[in-house]
């Protein structure tokens, strides 16, 4: 059934939650929603203590890599780690204490998907797909939706659909899915990405973008049918959102079972 997944954003070394749509090279266009005093190491104690596991960690960018250990360490082969992973390091992150690497632009040379990357990376995991987790963060065009990458600012020729789900599957043990046009503006869920992820994945994956009240945990359930989970992060009380409690969240997953 659908859980609550929590997450630890880091740009430039400070645990931060940013609307999607404005990150990129330039720091002067970034719209944040919250910057957090507290470290990451704190936010990975405080989901540790409420029994939170398959959290993501995702660097945004350079000057995360310290934060992100920190993370890791407070709860070693729990977390899920993203940002500029790739074959050469996918590896290392496990041993630094990553429960799983979560890989997306290296997959995208020249903005084109490539399986000899993806079996490059899982290869230096030991052919263990357990440890893989894909990100095919994607923004909508018209009513398909583009795996985007970069940042989230280029798109790539990998659509999201069934054909592309079934054919990564047998590389990977989940999926990642931000809504990068919906992230980090409250405003509501994709519910048509939603709905359609329910019906194509056959192992777990987490939607991300757009979350603005508790509601939209049972909204993702009921469109998914209870197969999507949910990442919630600038709704959050403990990243400066009125709107939703971690607590309740907490109170959510234990009803499920977890």
């Amino acid at each position: 059934m659908t859980r609550f997944r929590p997450c630890i954003d880091l740009h430039a070394g400070q645990v931060k939650q940013i609307v999607g749509s404005t990150l990129g090279d330039s720091t002067s266009d970034l719209q944040t929603n919250h910057v957090s005093d507290l470290s990451a190491r704190h936010f990975a104690q405080l989901y540790k203590d409420h029994g939170l596991p398959g959290g993501h960690v995702v660097m945004l960018g350079l000057g995360n890599e310290e934060a992100a250990r920190e993370a890791l360490e407070e709860w070693p082969g729990i977390f899920h780690i993203g940002g500029g992973i790739n074959e050469d390091n996918a590896a290392q992150w496990i041993k630094w204490g990553a429960g799983k690497v979560i890989v997306t632009s290296y997959l995208f040379p020249n903005a084109r998907f490539s399986m000899d990357r993806l079996k490059a990376v899982l290869a230096a995991l030991d052919g263990d797909k357990n440890k893989l987790v894909l990100d095919l963060s994607c923004r909508r065009q018209g009513e398909r939706w583009i795996v985007a990458m970069n940042k989230w600012e280029t798109l790539t020729d990998m659509e999201v659909n069934d054909a592309c789900l079934e054919l990564l599957e047998p590389y990977c043990s989940e999926f990642l899915v931000h809504a990068a046009d919906h992230e980090g503006l409250r405003a509501g869920i994709d519910e048509d990405l939603v709905e359609s992820l329910g019906r194509w994945c056959t192992i777990p994956v987490t939607y991300a973008g757009g979350c603005r009240s508790f509601d939209d945990l049972e909204r993702v359930r009921s469109l998914s049918q209870g197969r999507v989970d949910l990442t919630i992060g600038s709704a959050l009380d403990i990243f400066g959102g009125v709107s939703l409690k971690l607590e309740d969240c907490v109170k959510w997953n234990k009803e499920q079972g977890y």
